[in-house]
């Protein structure tokens, strides 16, 4: 869906688990949400395997093990081996290890999901700033990590010890709401010591190369609900990307999406991996798609400011989902390789969204 081809080619028409060989979900947000499948996303999952897509499960909670994951979507209803969840423990794992000598010791501040990892690549994982770490390594911990193990980083980084991030998500969801992620923790060692980490999870290209090393992926699809992870990290990767609206990203986010948060496909559900998406098409000064039509109107008011604003205005009737894809059009091609700031309040409004 970007302002120069609404639909690509070898999809339109065609369900997109016909058109791309692998899907690369993300979990939280697009497969389950609190512990619990997101509505229609158990068999969604199931008809898209039986038509012969493969499907491979990508997080930067690094906090467990692939062995751990593919249990909890085996009790969801997805039967799923290890081997097919790729995290970013792995990927910051691999990584050190083409930094560090084979054996080396890696001081952890984070769960099992890193020393598992760490240990796949042949490294050592320590607990402490004085076992002479080659590397620190950083990853979400959960909630009960104590607050002395980031002391314990920021005493190796402050030597020139080299810092590692699994990844710098700021928040994560949990079933009361959201809580800091591990990017919060990584703040808290960089105000100790000015230091950077290298980070490897999404949307940073080590992850996007962990991922396509361990499928062997040609034509995939990444499936997000987030723009500045999972999108942006199909971006970096030049690889095509469906948006589902069941997690942190609503319309108005979408809308004002910068070209490299801006997705291929957008949908309800992951019942859109099982559809061919609609073509949008340009339509007079404005883009169609189902029975609507966008338009960005120039400056036809003012905002709170003084300073005068445009709009986005839908005309029509038909699916939601259809005006939303039309919006979009008209937004990404009024912005350019900038944001829109058109207000887009009515249109949405008309949506429900």
């Amino acid at each position: 869906m970007s302002p120069s081809v609404r639909t690509r080619p070898e999809a339109s028409g065609r369900a997109l688990s016909e058109a791309y060989d692998t899907a690369l979900l993300d979990l939280d947000g697009v497969v389950y949400a609190g512990g619990s499948a997101i509505a229609h996303a158990v068999e969604s999952l199931e008809r898209a395997r039986e038509g012969g897509m493969r499907l491979a499960y990508v997080t930067n909670n690094a906090l467990r093990t692939p062995d751990a994951v593919a249990g909890h979507l085996t009790e969801l209803g997805i039967p799923t081996e290890a081997g097919e969840v790729i995290t970013s423990a792995q990927a910051v794992a691999r990584l050190i290890s083409e930094q560090v000598p084979e054996g080396a010791r890696v001081l952890v501040i984070g769960g099992e999901g890193l020393r598992v990892a760490l240990r796949e690549r042949g490294l050592v994982p320590v607990e402490s700033a004085d076992d002479d770490p080659a590397a620190v390594v950083q990853g979400f911990g959960g909630p009960d990590l104590p607050w002395g193990r980031f002391a314990e980083a920021s005493y190796a980084v402050a030597r020139g010890v080299p810092w590692f991030a699994s990844n710098t998500d700021l928040t994560i969801p949990s079933g009361r709401g959201i809580a800091p992620g591990n990017g919060a923790a990584v703040e808290v060692v960089r105000i100790a010591t000015g230091a950077e980490p290298q980070v490897a999870g999404k949307p940073l290209p080590p992850m996007h190369r962990e991922t396509i090393l361990r499928t062997g992926a040609e034509r995939p699809l990444v499936v997000g609900d987030r723009l500045d992870t999972d999108i942006e990290g199909a971006f970096n990767g030049g690889v095509d990307s469906l948006l589902v609206l069941t997690g942190v990203t609503d319309g108005a986010q979408l809308l004002a999406a910068p070209p490299q948060h801006r997705p291929t496909y957008v949908d309800a559900d992951l019942r859109g991996m099982l559809t061919g998406q609609p073509e949008v098409t340009a339509d007079g000064d404005g883009f169609r798609c189902g029975g609507w039509t966008a338009t960005a109107d120039g400056a036809v008011g003012e905002d709170e400011g003084g300073r005068e604003r445009g709009r986005l205005r839908l005309d029509g009737d038909g699916e939601v989902l259809d005006g939303l894809r039309a919006l979009c059009a008209a937004a990404w091609t009024s912005a350019g390789e900038g944001s829109c700031g058109l207000d887009a309040g009515k249109a949405l409004a008309r949506l429900g969204l």
